[in-house]
């Protein structure tokens, strides 16, 4: 039974107190509805420490937002794996678009992430999606059928450890948001290629999550679709009724 997930990505937001205050609220009005359903957060690295002995007492997992491809080194404003591993983190995104984008990571470099981040026993949620001019010429499944091709090279092993996150780079931030069906179409189409690629069993236990402008009023129709498995969460993160409200629409 493939597990739920909602993750909330905080990004570049919220000092260290706004992040305790927030964390403080997640906490007291949380209340896990079924052991197949996880609350995940994703804050900025100088929240990890801290959030992570406060998510000592209760079932909400600590994510990050992103880590380095070598496990060491010179590598000045980097944080590894192994960092990530030793303050509590048990998942870290992998290939937002922001970082594609901002960052030129390449599938190179996502690969090599994501090898350090299984290293460390720490579940990858890699991201995909397309930009809106590759939705309106109809190509958005070549995008991601591209994107995902850097997974098929992991061992069925591995893979299994992998969340997938299909963000429409049109809905991110933008208040526009994938319709249900736009988005089980493109859920149904990447477990069709996981089925493909390692084999039917793994590909109806793979989560595959929707991000993009989620939200609790859309959250429920979003998630009743067969192959949505839930969402990765922005904006609306970093509201605690609005975060909790989502996950309660699990």
């Amino acid at each position: 039974m493939r597990k739920k997930i909602v993750a909330g990505n905080w990004k570049m937001n919220n000092n260290f107190q706004e992040g305790i205050d927030l964390t403080n609220e997640l906490i007291e009005n949380f209340k896990p509805t079924d052991l197949n359903k996880q609350l995940v957060v994703c804050p900025p690295f100088i929240h990890l420490n801290a959030m992570a002995e406060l998510f000592t007492e209760n079932e909400i997992r600590l994510g990050g937002q992103n880590c380095h491809t070598s496990e060491k080194g010179a590598y000045t404003g980097e944080v590894s794996a192994e960092m990530l591993k030793s303050v509590g983190v048990r998942y870290c995104l992998v290939g937002h678009s922001e970082r594609r984008a901002y960052f030129f990571e390449d599938d190179q470099e996502l690969f090599q992430k994501i090898k350090q981040l299984l290293a460390k026993d720490i579940q990858p949620i890699f991201c995909c999606g397309e930009m809106l001019e590759d939705r309106k010429e109809g190509g958005h499944f070549d995008v991601i059928e591209d994107q995902l091709e850097l997974l098929w090279k992991l061992s069925k092993t591995d893979f299994q450890k992998v969340i997938i996150a299909y963000e429409p780079v049109w809905a991110i931030g933008t208040g526009q948001t994938a319709t249900a069906e736009q988005a089980q179409e493109i859920h149904k189409f990447i477990r069709s290629r996981i089925a493909k690629k390692m084999d039917e069993a793994i590909a109806d236990n793979a989560s595959i999550l929707y991000g993009g402008s989620c939200k609790p009023t859309n959250a429920a129709e979003l998630f009743s679709k067969p192959d949505v498995d839930g969402g990765l969460i922005g904006g609306a993160a970093l509201e605690a009724n609005d975060f909790l409200g989502i996950y309660n629409a699990l």
